[in-house]
């Protein structure tokens, strides 16, 4: 086997090294355009896991790096002047030259060809002489760019500019400091990579660094003015530039990672920004299943399907990591708008910034600093977070759990029955402090399907005060909120089960929208635009359901704003195509969900909450954006809301969400911060863990779980047996109580050594 590789990092190294080294005869040659001494940056950073596979794989480079390696366990958060220390992180780096040197002598060693101060030629003309092509050519990869109607790449530029630069001393710790300057925010990330230098990476957002100066400045005069920012952090001293220059991160996402016989690996293939320390670690990690898929798969006919294996193996792992550096990218985007929080929230919420690390394996590496974070939060000894009261308007939850509207499209003409009572009724006995209905739909045309509940009848109005009477009479202390809606021009279509979006084959009715303009044009039926008449007689439909929740018993009502249904439609810019006063630009989108808000909320009780959901993006251009969301937040919160339920997307057939772990939670955690306002928190929020990570950080007030309260109604009171807890906030049911702990099980442990016998 001949084999290329284009590029002489990290990832493409030690692929070559772990080729020659399994099978001598292949014949590896590396290309590399720079002198074996040039390199960009200054330390690496490697987790255990890594460290790991590399043992593994060859003990020879694994001993090498070791003896290189500093460790350390602390992480160093400044604010405002007062340093926060957490332990118990375990980190490992070393120089970036070092590490490289270390690949070099062993593909020396091994008989692998190293090509430097060479431009290798095109993937293409190297595919033809060579039975295999590895592009390990980094973020600016040519191979990438050359075939990019196979790879199809998606680059991304973010929002901030970071510098890579050094400093002749070793921190401590992992060390985080924010300078907040006349020019903006500004942040340092520290950390040590030989026992006398550590990197300094400082980063901005792009109009600070252009109010600083910085777009004009050299490297020295860069590093210069950094180190006077951040000198206190440095003790004084200087910093120093490697060919350092201002950029600004971008995310390199590839729908296919291989051609032919060409593969794509490291920031070539996929990127993850620095500050979860991923770059090096994610190229030998690539490095490594790509020599193990084709060592499982000997011989020419192979390749293709070892390429096939490598990109089904590691894909998943990349684009968990890739969600995690993106929220962890975003976090610091977003800086300024958590100065404010108090040091330690401040402190944990850095810490947790990417989901990975949470409250529970926080607790593992450093219960000290977590205890005083749950101290400072307001929450007793023994108390989980999540199982704290929260207050909205008169209603005081018993704890922070939301059982989150989910229709279950099982009515028959709008009227609930039975399995609505079982259903709701089992969530309230399962210990949330608060359970949602299903958007109630406000009139027969406002239904989203056949099956859809309804509150515009009197029979409808006797059922839902049975549900209601049930949650306080069986479930003391549970309170029971309805969502009113109206399904827009999303309605008339098949229960979810027979075909989600699909129109109705006969029975259907018209639908009504802000615009003439159909969810899926060809396929949904077109709504009719809605004129001033049409309005106020939905607006009125609103408020007769809302005098009929009210006397039905419910704790508090959400108006449902989100999810393309009628009022959301109002609200994005790619559904309300209207000229007149409720079109236009935001306030003019606004202006029809407010009049329906202040006129529920004019006829419902005042001592009752109200909330709003919304679809804080539509994942879609020139749709609703963030920024939006934050301004629709205010608006509402003006009009008398009590806490914003901040969901996403579902408004257009074409958008493209990013799913993943607790994906929706920044946009909540945005307005909860710039606004102050009680959020609360949805989409992907699967554990107990997850929850109290939220609530600890500040990212939200209150979160909402669906699907976990469908596989588990009791989820809250197993998530308080889980941790341990039996207080108020999660009381168990007289008739339950004798199984509120976790049934036994066999015994798995076998007799304890008593004796040792020596020979």
């Amino acid at each position: 086997m001949r084999v290329a590789v284009i590029g002489g990092g990290p990832g493409g190294l030690y692929a070559a090294a772990l080729l020659k080294r399994l099978d001598p005869a292949r014949e590896v040659t590396v290309w590399e355009r720079n002198a074996p001494e040039d390199t960009f940056g200054f330390g690496v950073v490697l987790s255990d896991e890594t460290l790991g596979g590399i043992e593994h794989a060859d003990p020879v480079v694994y001993r090498a790096l070791q003896d290189a390696f500093v460790r350390w366990d602390d992480i160093d958060v400044v604010h405002r002047g007062r340093t926060l220390t957490s332990g118990g992180h375990g980190f490992a780096a070393l120089g970036r030259r070092k590490l490289l040197s270390v690949l070099h002598e062993r593909c020396r060693s091994l008989g692998v060809r190293l090509r430097f101060r060479e431009e290798a030629q095109p993937a293409a003309e190297l595919a033809r002489t060579h039975d295999l092509v590895i592009a390990a050519d980094g973020v600016h990869s040519a191979t990438r760019a050359a075939h990019a109607e196979v790879f199809r790449p998606k680059l991304t530029t973010h929002r901030c500019r970071y510098i890579w630069l050094a400093a002749d001393f070793a921190f401590d710790a992992f060390r985080f400091e924010i300078a907040e300057t006349e020019h903006g925010v500004m942040q340092l990330h520290g950390y040590p990579y030989t026992d006398d230098a550590s990197t300094v990476i400082v980063e901005m957002r792009e109009e600070v660094w252009r109010r600083a100066g910085f777009d004009d400045a050299d490297e020295r005069t860069s590093a210069d003015q950094c180190a006077k920012i951040f000198a206190d952090a440095l003790g004084g001293r200087p910093l120093r530039g490697n060919n350092s220059q201002w950029t600004a991160f971008r995310t390199v996402v590839n729908e296919r990672w291989s051609h032919g016989n060409t593969v794509l690996i490291g920031d070539a293939a996929h990127t993850a920004h620095f500050s979860i320390g991923s770059g090096t670690k994610l190229a030998v990690e690539d490095a490594l299943a790509l020599v193990a898929c084709l060592q499982e798969r000997p011989g020419d006919g192979g390749i293709p399907d070892a390429l096939a294996a490598y990109e089904s193996e590691r894909r998943p792992v990349v684009l968990s990591t890739q969600r995690a550096a993106r929220a962890s990218l975003q976090w610091f985007e977003e800086i300024g708008g958590y100065l404010d929080q108090p040091p330690r929230q401040f402190a944990f919420n850095l810490l947790t910034r990417s989901r990975r690390v949470t409250h529970d394996n926080l607790r593992l590496r450093d219960p000290g600093f977590t205890d005083a974070v749950e101290r400072d939060f307001g929450a007793p000894a023994g108390t989980p977070p999540m199982f704290t009261p929260f207050r909205l308007r008169g209603l005081t939850l018993r704890n922070r759990v939301v059982v989150s509207p989910m229709d279950m499209y099982s009515a028959i003409d709008g009227t609930p029955d039975d399995f609505h009572l079982v259903h709701l009724g089992g969530r309230a006995l399962g210990g949330a402090g608060l359970v949602m209905t299903e958007m109630v739909c406000v009139s027969p045309q406002g239904r989203i399907t056949p099956g859809c509940t309804g509150l515009y009848t009197p029979e409808h109005e006797a059922v839902w005060r049975r549900v209601a009477d049930f949650a306080h009479t069986q479930s003391p202390g549970s309170a029971i909120g309805i969502q009113l809606g109206h399904s827009g021009r999303k309605g008339s279509t098949k229960l979810m089960w027979d075909g989600i979006d699909e129109p109705l084959p006969d029975g259907d009715w018209p639908l009504a929208a802000p615009s003439a303009l159909s969810y899926r044009p060809g396929v949904n039926q077109l709504p009719r635009a809605l004129d001033r008449a049409g309005l106020a007689e939905i607006r009125e439909q609103f408020t007769e359901a809302a005098v009929r929740a009210a006397r039905c018993g419910f704790d508090l009502l959400e108006l449902h704003c989100a999810h393309g249904y009628l009022l959301s439609s109002f609200l994005s810019p790619l559904t309300n195509h209207r000229s007149d006063g409720y079109g236009g630009d935001l306030e003019g989108r606004l202006r029809y969900p407010l009049e329906v808000f202040d006129a529920i909320r004019e006829v419902w009780p005042e001592e009752r909450p109200m909330t709003v959901r919304i679809s804080a993006t539509d994942w879609a251009d020139g749709g609703t954006t963030a920024e939006d969301a934050v301004e629709i937040a205010r608006a509402f919160t003006a009009h008398g809301a009590d806490a914003i339920d901040v969901s996403t997307g579902q408004v257009v057939s074409d958008e493209r969400p990013e799913y993943g772990r607790s994906y929706q939670t920044p946009y909540a955690d945005r307005i909860r911060n710039a606004l102050g306002v009680p959020v609360i928190a949805v989409g992907a929020i699967s554990s107990w863990d997850d929850v109290n990570s939220l609530l600890l950080a500040g990212r939200a007030d209150l979160c909402a779980l669906a699907r976990p309260h469908l596989y588990d109604p009791h989820w809250t009171l197993h998530a308080a047996a889980d941790q341990g807890y039996e207080g108020p906030g999660a009381p168990w049911p007289l008739q339950y109580r004798a199984g509120s702990r976790t049934p036994p099980t066999g015994r798995t442990d076998g007799p304890k050594p008593r004796l040792r016998l020596d020979s």
